[in-house]
């Protein structure tokens, strides 16, 4: 078991090829939840080709390092992760959400590689501190990773989930916030002002960390931060752009949960995609 160590620009182009098949997935499907899925990709791209130690030939290893994708409508840009680094062929991509495909709009465990089933937010982060405090109490050296959404942390179970994991000294737990600022419709503050969040988490007895989300050495150093750091957890407060790469998507929060309309728009998103 062991992880990749690409380069940076080795990354970039793993984050480019997962934000293409995230577009490719949603326009076939017709529907899915481009922006998020985009705003994720550098993440993604270093954490399972840089920083985790995995064996996609063997999913289930006790001692593997482990995700969780809380925010679980981000689902084309996991399971193009997953495809891209080996757990299953690529060529099942396009049956994203169609029968009898496992590719769920929502992540789904049944999907090799998938740690836990998820899409009702605000969930996701219990289940890694409990992924984390099994660790722990099976005195295993792996770490578990989740990624939450910054609409999801409105919900009240993530602050349960901060608490448990101050509390229990999880340093094994290693949260990544997308700080994109759109949510179903609109905009964040307007939605729901969060204000102060790194704060507030510090508050809690967290360790916490702000990056640009979209930097390859900034999302790298913030992990090996986290790493350092002893009886505490770490968030990673990483500030996103929603729908990063294709003009028309970024920061538009029409595209956090609707495809390209027309062939047009698609062949435009993967133009755009393809010369960066």
């Amino acid at each position: 078991m062991d992880s990749s160590r690409l380069s940076d620009a080795k990354i970039r182009e793993k984050a480019k090829q997962i934000r293409l098949k995230s577009i490719e997935m949603v326009y076939t499907a017709k529907s899915g939840h481009p922006g998020g899925s985009l705003s994720i990709a550098d993440v993604l791209a270093t954490l399972y080709f840089r920083e985790m130690k995995i064996d996609p030939a063997n999913p289930v290893d006790p001692d593997r390092d482990m995700l969780v994708m809380s925010k679980g409508h981000a689902s084309p840009a996991l399971y193009a992760t997953l495809s891209l680094r080996g757990y299953f062929p690529e060529t099942l991509l396009p049956g994203f959400r169609k029968l009898p495909s496992k590719l769920e709009g929502h992540v789904h465990y049944g999907v090799p590689g998938v740690e836990a089933s998820t899409g009702s937010l605000g969930q996701g982060l219990g289940i890694a501190v409990g992924m984390a405090l099994a660790s722990k109490l099976d005195g295993r050296k792996n770490r578990i990773y989740a990624i939450i959404g910054d609409g999801e942390i409105q919900e009240g179970s993530i602050w349960e989930s901060f608490m448990a994991g101050s509390k229990y000294r999880l340093d094994n737990l290693t949260v990544f916030l997308d700080k994109n600022g759109v949510q179903l419709d609109g905009f964040t503050d307007d939605i729901m002002p969060m204000p102060m969040i790194p704060e507030r988490v510090r508050s809690f007895g967290w360790n916490v960390v702000e990056i640009d989300g979209h930097s390859i050495p900034e999302i790298s150093s913030s992990i090996s931060k986290a790493r350092e750091c002893k009886d505490k957890p770490t968030l990673i407060y990483a500030k996103t752009v929603k729908g990063k790469g294709v003009s028309y998507m970024e920061n538009n929060p029409k595209y956090h949960g609707n495809a390209p309309e027309t062939e047009e728009l698609y062949n435009q998103a993967i133009k755009e995609l393809s010369t960066q």
